[in-house]
């Protein structure tokens, strides 16, 4: 997350003391709660909104680029502020129930959790494993697994796949790269699909990333994993501060990458404004990706959405039981207008009776589309989101004991 920068959590460990514990939360943008650690413990930058308190760290990781926050916060102004324009577009919807049986549904092709960890320590390039970052347990994938699940986003950094000593042109940290490798054949040795979530923001170094370095990029990492059917192709995650038609050029570029590497396999596109579904067509993505073409033809747009009052995934609370509908409806008939496929790869909320209420209208307004909709994603897993809210890493994140087996699981 998100939103991203792997998305904000709230909750924290607080001991008697008022000091926060290890993976607690201890800063972040709207965070109150207490900003000290433990003894032995630092504070460290893990995204915009989520500071998280680790042993080893250093005090230096704990600084973050600020022009990243300054836009993150002055876009969840834009997102509040189209909240009644997209709310009064549902009058065209299919409608959906918000409780009880979702009839006419076609299932998702692909439905699953976001695996969030390795792009955890955005500012520590390369970073340390076990310390910045890590990758996700396989016992987390097991899990959902064995719920019925298929699908995992696999969130990474392009600083340490391609470090900033050779660019993105370069070749890729053979130790990075296999630690990804590693996870993903685990996921498709077991039948799952394993997506590929470069989590940018569309920058690399601080800076937008070129369509010319872009394309170069991904024809490399394509080539990678162009003998993997079961692998699906995030070209990145939550353009922002940028115009739909750049953020479209970009994803041009790097389907065309694709393509070059010979790889047939799905890819998925994202728009600006963090590609948020209730802001596809204000933000003007609708007019800009109307043109994106594929030799092959399997693309698909991916658009995010959550149910708190900005937008942003940062509250619990959600602004109401049909809020998840209301935020799609707008996305779907465009979709379908323009003859595409969806793909929701993130949705959160808080674990209380109106936010499940609008996560069970979200999925099965999706799944009401006649197949328009071919997945969806829950954000997030990962095995160092403590006790953020939306936190589904098994066996004990706030969102397994109501959100999977309420919301989640009657949508296989």
């Amino acid at each position: 997350m998100r939103l991203s920068v792997a998305i904000a959590a709230l909750a924290t460990l607080i001991t008697p003391v008022l000091g926060v514990g290890e993976w607690g939360q201890c800063g972040g943008i709207n965070y109150t709660g207490s900003k000290t650690c433990d003894s032995g413990l630092v504070c460290v930058y893990i995204n915009d909104w989520y500071y998280q308190c680790q042993k080893g760290a250093t005090t230096s990781s704990s600084t973050r680029a600020t022009s990243t926050s300054s836009t993150r916060s002055s876009s969840s102004t834009s997102r509040s502020s189209s909240s009644t324009s997209r709310s009064s577009s549902s009058s065209s919807s299919t409608p959906s129930s918000s409780s009880g049986s979702c009839s006419n549904r076609t299932k998702f092709k692909y439905f699953g959790v976001n695996e969030s960890s390795a792009e955890f320590g955005q500012t520590k390039w390369p970073g340390v494993l076990g310390t910045d970052y890590t990758w996700p347990s396989p016992s987390s994938v097991d899990y959902f697994m064995g719920k019925g699940m298929n699908t995992f986003r696999i969130a990474f950094l392009m600083e340490r796949m391609s470090p900033i000593s050779t660019g993105l042109t370069g070749s890729f940290d053979s130790t990075y790269l296999n630690g990804l490798k590693t996870i993903v054949n685990y996921i498709t040795n077991k039948g799952g699909y394993a997506i590929l979530d470069p989590h940018n923001f569309a920058r690399y170094n601080n800076a937008i990333i070129t369509p010319s370095q872009f394309q170069t990029w991904w024809k490399n990492m394509a080539s990678e994993f162009s003998s993997n059917a079961n692998v699906i192709f995030d070209l990145n995650n939550e353009p922002h501060d940028m115009s739909a038609s750049d953020a479209a050029a970009l994803m041009q570029a790097g389907i065309n990458g694709v393509r070059a590497s010979g790889a047939k396999q799905l890819i998925l596109v994202e728009g600006t404004s963090w590609s948020g579904a209730w802001t596809w067509v204000s933000s003007g993505n609708g007019d800009a990706f109307k043109s994106i073409t594929d030799p092959v033809n399997n693309f698909a747009i991916e658009m995010h959405q959550y149910l708190d009052s900005d937008g942003s995934g940062t509250s619990a609370t959600c602004v109401s039981s049909t809020i998840g509908v209301e935020r799609l409806t707008a996305a779907t008939n465009w979709l379908k207008a323009n003859n595409l496929k969806g793909f929701l790869g993130e949705i959160g909320a808080g674990s209380n009776d109106a936010c499940i209420a609008a996560v069970k209208g979200a999925l099965c307004h999706l799944q009401q589309q006649g197949g328009t909709w071919i997945g969806a994603l829950w954000w997030a897993a990962g095995p160092w989101w403590g006790d953020y809210f939306q936190s589904i890493e098994p066996p004990s994140g706030a969102a397994i004991p109501r959100i999977l087996p309420e919301a989640l699981l009657p949508y296989l």
